[in-house]
C-alpha cells in the first residue's frame, strides 16, 4: 500500500495560484488519485484518473467499504449515528474480466451511482451519469461526486483525501472558536471572517472565470483554505452559470 504522505504531497501542490478551473480540477484529481492509491494500492494518477476507474470496480469496492465503516461507527457511537445518514445496502458488482466501456462496466458504474443517491443521498448537483465516466464527457461532476463520497466516509472514520482533511481542520477550528466565544458571551469574529472569506472567494472566482484579469490572480494562503472548503459549491455554481447562459434567448 502506498504511503499516506503521497496524499499530502499532491494536496500541497494545490496551495498555489490557479489560472483556470481546469488547473483546479487537475489538482483535485491528483489528490483523489493519491487517496485511492493509498487505500487500495491502485495504479492511478491524475492523468489516468478516469481510465483507472472506468470499469466501476474500484468505486463499488469503496462503496461497500464505506458501508462497513458506517456499520462499525454505528456500533461504537449509536447516539451520534442517529443524526447521520448511515448507508447500509451493499453494492452488487462484477469484479472479474470487466472491460472498459463494456456492459458490465456500465452496470458497475450505474450501481455505484444508485448507491450514492439512495444510501448517501448526495444532491443531484454533485452527481454524475454513467456516460460522464465511461465516455469521459464530464470529469468535473465525477470528481465532485467522488469528493463528496470521501467526505461522507470520513465522518465514519475512513481516511480522507487531503482536501477533505483541510476542510475538517477548518471546521474544527471554527467550532473551537465559537465554543470559546460563546462561553465568554462574545460573537465569534474569527469564524465569521472565515465564512465571509468563503462567500467572497466563491463570488470572486465566478467573476474571474467570466472576465479574466490581465495577470494571474494569486490568493493569500488563508483564503486558499477557505476556497477549498467550498470547492464543490464553486464548481457547481460555475456549471449552473454556464447552463443558464446557454438557455438565454438570443436577441
Amino acid at each position: 500500500m502506498a504511503d499516506q504522505s503521497n496524499i499530502q504531497s499532491a494536496a500541497s501542490k494545490s496551495i498555489r495560484p490557479f489560472k483556470s478551473s481546469e488547473e483546479y480540477l487537475y489538482a483535485m484529481k491528483e489528490d483523489l488519485a493519491e487517496w485511492l492509491k493509498t487505500l487500495y494500492d491502485l495504479d492511478i494518477t491524475a492523468d489516468t484518473f478516469m481510465d483507472a476507474l472506468e470499469t466501476g470496480c474500484a468505486l463499488c469496492r469503496h462503496a461497500n467499504n464505506v458501508n462497513r465503516a458506517a456499520y462499525d461507527f454505528q456500533l461504537e457511537h449509536p447516539g451520534a449515528a442517529l443524526s447521520m445518514k448511515v448507508p447500509s445496502k451493499d453494492v452488487v458488482f462484477q469484479s472479474r474480466n470487466v472491460i472498459q466501456g463494456s456492459f458490465l462496466a456500465r452496470d458497475n458504474v450505474s450501481n455505484f451511482i444508485s448507491w450514492c443517491r439512495q444510501e448517501l443521498w448526495i444532491k443531484d448537483v454533485l452527481m454524475f451519469e454513467t456516460n460522464d465516466l465511461v465516455e469521459k464527457c464530464n470529469e468535473k461532476n465525477f470528481v465532485l461526486c467522488l469528493l463528496e463520497v470521501a467526505r461522507r466516509g470520513s465522518k465514519f472514520g475512513m481516511l480522507a483525501p487531503m482536501l477533505i482533511q483541510l476542510e475538517e481542520e477548518i471546521e474544527e477550528e471554527i467550532r473551537d472558536q465559537e465554543s470559546l466565544h460563546s462561553q465568554a458571551g462574545e460573537p465569534s469574529e474569527k469564524s465569521s471572517n472565515i465564512r465571509c472569506c468563503g462567500r467572497k472567494e466563491s463570488s470572486q472566482s465566478v467573476e474571474d472565470e467570466e472576465e479574466p484579469e490581465p495577470g494571474p490572480f494569486v490568493w493569500q494562503q488563508e483564503r486558499v483554505l477557505c476556497k477549498m472548503r467550498n470547492l464543490d459549491e464553486l464548481v457547481s455554481k460555475d456549471t449552473l452559470t454556464q447552463i443558464n447562459s446557454l438557455n438565454q434567448p438570443s436577441l
